[in-house]
């Protein structure tokens, strides 16, 4: 049996974050979960996940700023970072900050899980 895939979900609305890990979890995924997206560059030093979904805007950083940091840096440049957000300009701000794509809100379960497969499979 192989290890379960990683994801990092960074939201700062409590319920959003707990139903979007319970919804991976649920399918085997590995989930760490943080209302401060600045979290994962801690957790970076320690174990990289394979796929980032965060929220635009968050209490303490910037959505957007945390996306083009994880891009400019060589270590993680490559994980595929997606967007989850309510933002009218969301796939304007997707192509902006260089993320891999986006999940509009509300979404439906089978967009998320789809969406999440799609880019752990071209991260492959």
């Amino acid at each position: 049996m192989h290890e379960p895939r990683k994801i990092f979900v960074a939201y700062d609305d409590p319920d959003i974050l707990e139903i979007i890990r319970l919804i991976l979890q649920t399918r085997g995924y590995h989930v760490e979960t943080s209302s401060n997206a600045d979290e994962l560059f801690l957790c970076l030093k320690e174990d990289l996940p394979e796929l980032i979904l965060m929220d635009i805007w968050m209490a303490g950083a910037d959505g957007r700023d945390i996306c083009s940091r994880l891009k400019k840096n060589l270590l993680t440049a490559g994980i595929p970072v997606v967007f989850v957000s309510a933002n009218s300009h969301i796939a304007a701000i997707t192509e902006t900050c260089h993320a891999d794509g986006f999940i509009a809100k509300p979404f439906e379960m089978k967009i998320l899980l789809q969406t999440v497969q799609d880019h752990l499979r071209a991260a492959s």
